[in-house]
C-alpha cells in the first residue's frame, strides 16, 4: 500500500520487514536501540511469534524520498490487546457497549516488549518531526478508509511523546522502576548510598547464593552457544507454564535466531547447582541501556530471582558504564533494591470524535492518580537522602 504526499515523497506500508533492505532500515536507528533493529523485528516475524494468527499483523510504515528510505516506524494491525502492557481493555469494552468496533487498531510498539525507546526512525536528511507528521497523515487516511479505530504508540521516549502531543495525540502515563548509574565504581559503592538497614538486607540476599551452593555465569556475544540458549529456553517455558498455563509469547526459533544475529546486544545469566543449570535471565543492551526481559527457573531458590534479574544486571552496568537499567514492568519490590519510580508514556489517536473526547477526559483523570503513585513510590526508596 503506497501513498504519495508531495512530488518526491511517499509512504509505503509493508507486510513484512524483509520488504525493505536491512542496511537501509538500520541506518535510521541512530541510537542502535536493539528492539528496533532489522534483525530483532525480522526474528519475530520469521519465527511466527508475530503474525496475523498471533494478533500482530506487520504493517510497518515507511517514508521515502524518491527511492531512498528517510523514515519509518514499526506498525502492527491488531485484533486484540495482548502483549502490549498498556491496558486498554476498558476502552474496547466501551466501544462494544456502544455497538462499535475497537478492533482492528494500529499499534506502534515492540511486540511483547514494554521497554522505553525510540519509535520514530529518521534519516539525517529528514528531521524527526517531519517524519512523524507525514506518517501520521498516512495512518489517518488508511484508518478512515479501512475502519481502523485508532493508533497507539507505546513506550516512546519523552521527546517523542511531546512530539506526538504537538500533533494532537493524547498522552497516557504509567510508572516503571529503573536503575540509574550515578558513576558507581562497584556494587558496594552503590550500596554506600543506602540506609544501613536496607544495605544489610541486600548484602544478605546476595550471600544466599553462595549459601545455597549456586554459581552464576554470564554469557555475551560469541559465548552464547546453542546449549546456553537451550538451557535458558527450557526455564522460560517451564516458568510460563507454571504461572499462566501457556509456554510464553516467544518460541525457541526466535531465541535461536536473535542469539545468532544480534548476540553482541545480548546478555544471558545462568545459575548452576552441582554443575547443572537451574535458572536463567535474558537481557538486551546497547551503549547506554540494559533491558531485563525474560526469566525462568526449574526450581525455587531463595533470592535467586533478585540475583539473576537485578543484581547481576547492576554489576554488568557498572562494569560496562551503562547508564540505565530497565528491568521490566511491575514489581514494587524493585524499589527497595534501588530502582527508582520513572514515568513511562504512550500516545493515542482515536478516530471517532466522541470516543476521542471521552478517552482524553479519562486520561486526564487517570493522570492525577499516576502522579500521586509516583510520588508515594519515591518515598519508599532505600537511599539515605530520600
Amino acid at each position: 500500500m503506497e501513498f504519495f504526499l508531495v512530488s518526491n515523497m511517499h509512504v509505503k506500508f509493508l507486510s513484512q520487514i524483509k520488504d525493505v533492505e536491512k542496511n537501509s532500515w538500520d541506518s535510521l536507528n541512530h541510537e542502535s536501540y536493539p528492539f528496533l533493529s532489522f534483525d530483532f523485528l525480522n526474528a519475530l516475524e520469521e519465527s511466527g511469534c508475530v503474525s496475523e494468527r498471533t494478533g500482530w499483523q506487520p504493517f510497518h510504515v515507511t517514508l521515502w524520498k524518491e527511492e531512498s528510505l528517510i523514515g519509518a516506524m514499526p506498525l502492527y494491525l491488531k485484533n486484540n490487546s495482548q502483549g502490549e502492557f498498556v491496558f486498554d481493555y476498558s476502552w474496547a469494552n466501551a466501544y462494544y457497549q456502544h455497538k462499535k468496533y475497537y478492533y482492528p487498531k494500529f499499534v506502534s510498539s515492540i511486540p511483547f516488549t514494554p521497554a522505553t525507546g525510540p519509535r520514530i526512525l529518521f534519516s539525517t536528511s529528514n528531521d524527526k518531526k517531519n517524519t512523524a507528521e507525514q506518517i501520521f497523515k498516512a495512518i489517518q487516511k488508511v484508518s478512515k478508509e479501512n475502519e481502523i479505530s485508532s493508533w497507539h504508540i507505546l513506550f516512546p521516549e519523552e521527546d517523542e511523546k511531546d512530539l506526538f502531543e504537538s500533533l494532537g495525540l493524547s498522552t497516557r502515563k504509567n510508572v516503571q522502576f529503573m536503575w540509574k548509574n550515578n558513576n558507581y565504581e562497584s556494587f558496594d559503592h552503590f550500596l554506600e548510598f543506602f540506609s544501613s538497614r536496607n544495605r544489610k538486607n541486600l548484602k544478605k540476599e546476595r550471600r544466599k547464593i553462595a549459601e545455597q551452593d549456586l554459581e552464576i555465569k554470564r554469557f555475551t556475544g560469541n559465548q552464547i552457544s546453542l546449549d546456553v540458549v537451550d538451557d535458558f529456553y527450557s526455564f522460560y517455558v517451564d516458568t510460563h507454564l507454571r504461572r499462566s498455563g501457556h509456554s510464553g509469547y516467544l518460541n525457541k526459533d526466535f531465541f535461536e535466531e536473535i542469539t545468532q544475529t544480534i548476540a553482541d546486544n545480548i546478555l544471558i545469566i545462568l545459575a548452576y547447582k552441582n554443575g547443572q543449570a537451574v535458572a536463567g535471565s535474558f537481557f538486551f543492551y546497547d551503549q547506554n541501556n540494559l533491558y531485563g526481559r525474560y526469566w525462568g527457573a526449574s526450581n525455587d531458590y531463595d533470592a535467586l530471582h533478585f540475583e539473576c534479574c537485578y543484581y547481576q544486571g547492576i554489576d554488568f552496568c557498572i562494569e560496562k558504564n551503562i547508564k540505565r537499567f530497565d528491568p521490566g514492568v511491575q514489581g514494587e519490590h524493585k524499589i527497595k533494591r534501588g530502582f527508582e519510580p520513572t514515568f513511562t508514556f504512550s500516545s493515542h489517536w482515536i478516530e471517532n470524535h466522541d470516543f476521542s473526547i471521552a478517552i482524553s477526559d479519562f486520561l486526564l483523570r487517570e493522570d492525577k492518580y499516576i502522579k500521586d503513585y509516583h510520588q508515594d513510590a519515591t518515598t519508599l526508596l532505600p537511599f539515605k537522602n530520600i
